[in-house]
């Protein structure tokens, strides 16, 4: 297995693959894959993108991550901006990375390769806080969250429903850069944790 930095042309060049393993990882229908396809197709020209690929050796792809520098008018960011307060917009959104997508195929799951492409990700991003979205789960057993939780990531917000997803998601933090391999981690202060508005009739 090798773990490889992708340029924005690479991720298009394997569009299909990405789309794939996305769709595995996710368990969304096929509708909403293409709908995907298209908003991947215009992340990678975002400022700060930056990306990773797992390959096989045979060069098939078992996972990937990206993510880009988050500013207002982005559909992502304006939908978190709107559910904090302004002091908690300050605190993680004035400089942030946003890590789109980071998925690894079922069957490859479980083998460290979600955090090489966490790692690698976060050490190449620009921003001095990052932030994520992941379907709520049991934190015990759900290896995205014990992944999250193992990296430093805070509580933003808890059971924020992004429209046109039912599910019910987290939006995780943390600081960057992330510290050096070895040395010990800088405290870091709780986060607060604002409720979401009501849904707007």
């Amino acid at each position: 297995m090798r773990l490889v930095r992708w340029t924005p042309d690479d991720l298009l060049r394997r569009l299909d693959d990405v789309v794939a393993v996305y769709g595995e990882a996710m368990g969304y229908r096929a509708d909403l894959l293409e709908a995907r396809r298209g908003y991947i197709a215009t992340h990678v020209r975002r400022p700060g993108f930056r990306a990773v690929a797992s390959l096989t050796n045979s060069g098939h792809l078992a996972g990937f991550g990206y993510g880009y520098v988050g500013a207002a008018g982005q559909w992502w960011h304006d939908q978190v901006w709107r559910a904090l307060d302004q002091a908690t917009r300050r605190r993680w959104l004035a400089d942030c990375f946003e890590v789109v997508e980071l998925h690894v195929r079922p069957p490859a799951q479980g083998h460290g390769l979600g955090a090489g492409q966490l790692r690698a990700l976060l050490t190449m991003a620009e921003g001095t806080t990052t932030l994520l979205s992941t379907p709520e789960a049991d934190e015990q057993t759900s290896r995205a969250w014990r992944l999250y939780r193992r990296f430093g990531f805070l509580d933003v917000l808890r059971n924020f429903r992004f429209p046109g997803d039912e599910r019910p998601f987290g939006v995780l933090g943390r600081d960057l850069p992330l510290p050096v391999p070895g040395s010990a981690p800088p405290p870091t202060p709780p986060a607060a944790v604002p409720t979401p508005p009501p849904a707007r009739s």
